[in-house]
C-alpha cells in the first residue's frame, strides 16, 4: 500500500516501468516453478516470462491508450491494476500449457520420434500436443467467463458494487476486463507453445528432450 500511494503521487513512466518488470520477474519466476519438465538455463526462466511481456504489456498499453483513455496513459492508477490482472491469469494459463506440452512430449518420446522419421516435419510431430496444450491453457479463462455472474462474481464486480456503483456500471467494466483477460492469455498461450516446441526440437527437426531437466 505504502509502495502504490507513493508511486501514484509520483506519475512518472520509468517508475511504471520499473515496477512492472518487477512483477513480470515475478510471475517468471512462478511460471518456471510449476514446471515439471523444465528447460535448463536462462530459457527455463526466459520462454514463459518472454510470453507474458509480449501478450500482458501490448494488450495492456492498448487497453490504457484505446479504452481507457487515461491521461497520461501510463497513469499507475490504472496501469499497475491492469496489468496486475493481466500478468496473474496469463501466467496460469501459460504455465498450464507448457507443462502440458513438455510433459506430454517426453511420455510420447517414441511416437514423435517415429512420426520424424516417417518425414513428418517438427510443427506437424506435435501438431496434436499443441492443441491439447493449448486447450489446456485457456481451460480456467473459459470456465471463468462461462460462470461469471452466474456462478459466481468476479472479483472487480464485487469490489466496484461494495463501493457503491450502479450493477450495470460494474457489469461493464467487468466485461471489459474480462475480454482483456482472455485475449492476453490467449496471446501468451500461443507464444509460450510456439517458443516451448521450438526449443524442444534443433535446427534439424531432431528432437531435443536432452534440454529438458525433472524439477
Amino acid at each position: 500500500g505504502l509502495v502504490l500511494r507513493a508511486l501514484f503521487a509520483n506519475v512518472q513512466l520509468p517508475w511504471v516501468v520499473l515496477i512492472g518488470l518487477i512483477m513480470l520477474a515475478a510471475a517468471g519466476r512462478e511460471v518456471m516453478a510449476r514446471q515439471k519438465r523444465r528447460f535448463s538455463g536462462w530459457w527455463g526462466f526466459g520462454v514463459g516470462s518472454g510470453s507474458m511481456f509480449i501478450s500482458s504489456f501490448a494488450v495492456t498499453m492498448l487497453a490504457l491508450i484505446v479504452v481507457v483513455g487515461a491521461q497520461p496513459w501510463y497513469h499507475p492508477q490504472y496501469a499497475i491494476p491492469l496489468l496486475g490482472m493481466l500478468l496473474g491469469n496469463t501466467m496460469n494459463g501459460i504455465a498450464l500449457s507448457m507443462n502440458h506440452l513438455t510433459q506430454t512430449a517426453w511420455q510420447q518420446r517414441s511416437i514423435i520420434e517415429q512420426r520424424l522419421m516417417l518425414g513428418q516435419t517438427r510443427d506437424e510431430a506435435i501438431a496434436d500436443i499443441r492443441g491439447d496444450s493449448m486447450r489446456t491453457g485457456m481451460i480456467p479463462i473459459i470456465n471463468a467467463m462461462a460462470a461469471a455472474g452466474i456462478v459466481s462474481l468476479p472479483g472487480m464486480m464485487t469490489g466496484q458494487i461494495l463501493a457503491g456503483s450502479p450493477p450495470t456500471e460494474a457489469v461493464k467494466y467487468q466485461v471489459l476486463i474480462m475480454f482483456l483477460i482472455a485475449v492476453g492469455t490467449g496471446f501468451g498461450t500461443i507464444a509460450a507453445i510456439w517458443a516451448t516446441s521450438r526449443r524442444l526440437f534443433d535446427h534439424r527437426h531432431r528432437l531435443r528432450l536432452d534440454r529438458l531437466k525433472l524439477t
